[in-house]
């Protein structure tokens, strides 16, 4: 079979769509699915993985980890091309079901006795928020938050909180209520270095949206936590927490994979782990994910879709739907655009409204599918989705609108 050609941007803004048919799974030239900030479509190709999964496991039963491992390590080096960091300064990369699975390893490795303070800000995912707030509650961290209210702000607010006895600064590249990108973290990661402080950042509505490279944003030597769920088209079971080169952390949530490579133990014969992100492996997992998003890595590549491109795309699309949003001229009390530039935006366009689930609703019933938290609908377009279906969209929104009953 000979291999499909990269596909063109213009290919794709055109009906029909050169990917869509790539994706007949899940529907996507049928279905309005504005679901790219949550959710993308997988590719067909996934479905390759997930089968060769399941033949490794019948062929090898026992002696599957060997090709699991592989795969695991495929999906690593996926992660670590779309940041700019699979060279031989780059970091190593634990895998997990989940970021929080991450999070919870990389919080038990940090020296919390001896500086117990953690420095974030108010406009942090779920997985830091929640679980931030409820170490808080019985005292065993003190967290300071400074206000993600203006990104442009934030690294140098930062920089300014960190001292001696913060552990870690946690923060996202893309804040995932407003879609703002957060330039300049290299600011926070030299503040960090200062003071010893470990930096993490969280780039989950960053990677395979907006180009990245960790070295020219000056952040070679921080944590970097994501996941493909969203912007890479992985589906579940998909995340990745990057550790820089050179360390030897000892999480104190520790599973039996971390001792496959340990080579590093504490004074007194203590636990020993393996090194860099060999210590934050976890314990026996389900690998279907892991073939699955070594496929669809693989597609990505053979399509041409890096950041670069995908970015070019996501930022046509999204220009098409304000554009055609603005047009609508709705009452700003129902529903508006906030003022910002195409380009300090991620993925997705945030909607402002009041009646952020009616309308989220209203537009489900009318075969739009879209994402809301709070007073935010978001709209998230993807590489599948041609111009035309994208127009309809938002003609869709504007009956939905004006059609609301308040």
């Amino acid at each position: 079979m000979t291999p499909a050609a990269p596909v063109q941007p213009e290919d794709l803004y055109r009906r029909p769509n050169a990917l869509a048919a790539e994706y007949s799974k899940f529907r996507v030239a049928e279905r309005l699915l504005l679901t790219g900030h949550s959710h993308q479509a997988w590719p067909d190709r996934a479905l390759a993985g997930q089968i060769r999964a399941f033949e490794d496991a019948a062929e090898q039963v026992d002696e599957k980890w060997s090709r699991a491992f592989a795969v695991a390590g495929e999906v690593a080096r996926g992660y670590a091309r779309r940041m700019g960091d699979d060279g031989p300064d780059g970091g190593t990369y634990a895998l997990a079901a989940n970021t929080h699975d991450l999070l919870i390893r990389f919080l038990s490795s940090l020296p919390l006795r001896g500086r117990p303070r953690l420095l974030t800000t108010d406009g942090e995912f779920h997985t830091i928020r929640r679980q931030l707030r409820r170490l808080e509650e019985d005292g065993w961290v003190e967290v300071e938050r400074v206000p993600a209210a203006d990104p442009d702000a934030l690294p140098d607010l930062l920089a300014q909180r960190v001292d001696d006895r913060t552990a870690a600064v946690l923060v996202s590249s893309v804040l995932f209520r407003s879609a703002r990108v957060v330039r300049g973290l290299g600011t926070v990661a030299r503040a960090a270095e200062r003071h010893g402080a470990e930096l993490l950042v969280d780039v989950y509505h960053h990677v395979n949206a907006l180009p990245l490279d960790l070295a020219a944003e000056g952040l070679g030597d921080a944590y970097v936590v994501g996941g493909g769920y969203k912007y890479c088209q992985l589906g579940e079971g998909n995340c990745f927490l990057r550790v820089p080169p050179g360390r030897r952390p000892r999480p104190v949530v520790t599973g039996w994979f971390a001792e496959f490579e340990a080579l590093a133990s504490a004074p007194g014969g203590g636990v020993a782990y393996g090194p860099g992100a060999g210590a934050f492996a976890g314990s026996t997992y389900d690998p279907t994910s892991h073939y699955r998003a070594a496929e669809v890595f693989a597609f990505f590549d053979e399509r041409g879709m890096g950041p670069e491109l995908l970015r070019r795309v996501s930022q046509h699309q999204l220009g098409l739907l304000a554009e055609r949003f603005d047009a609508l001229d709705l009452d700003p009390a129902r529903v508006s655009r906030p003022a910002v530039a195409l380009e300090d935006l991620g993925g997705f366009l945030v909607l402002r409204t009041p009646h952020a689930g009616a309308l989220y609703e209203a537009l489900k019933r009318r075969g739009v599918l879209t994402d809301y938290r709070g007073e935010s609908l978001r709209l998230g377009p993807a590489p599948y989705l041609d111009d035309r279906q994208l127009e309809d969209a938002v003609g869709e929104l504007g009956e939905a609108a004006r059609g609301l009953n308040v």
